[in-house]
């Protein structure tokens, strides 16, 4: 691959689709406040449109800003709509898959507190089973 940083050859990009722009704003910035731990890793947030996410994600370079714990809430699409940005999209890069795997499922721990406070306090906003 062409696009693939030396030093961070382990990449993963996740979408999570949220119902509005709202919910998928207040998570981003839930989660952006905790940098990275591990210099080893470095991860990027982003909220793109539904459309835009596979795009985004087909189209991905490492020429973007990927700073150890920075985020970007640019869209992909500068002609998208801010309300229409209902996508949390994260970047992550790695040194190795360890790595990488040891960030994602501590990240994944945090997505499911704060999924877990939207749901507790707006009942109507994620359906529970």
């Amino acid at each position: 691959m062409a696009g693939v940083d030396p030093e961070f050859p382990c990449t993963l990009v996740i979408s999570i689709p949220l119902p509005t722009h709202k919910l998928a704003s207040a998570a981003l910035k839930a989660l952006e406040v905790d940098p990275e731990l591990s210099p080893l890793v470095r991860r990027t947030f982003s909220l793109v449109s539904l459309g835009d996410h596979n795009a985004a994600s087909s189209n991905a370079s490492s020429d973007g800003p990927a700073s150890n714990g920075t985020a970007s809430t640019e869209a992909v699409n500068g002609d998208v709509s801010t309300e229409e940005k209902t996508v949390l999209r994260i970047e992550y890069k790695a040194t190795t898959n360890r790595m990488l795997r040891v960030s994602v499922n501590g990240f994944f721990e945090s997505m499911a507190m704060v999924l877990g406070v939207m749901q507790y306090l707006d009942v109507d906003v994620l359906l529970a089973e």
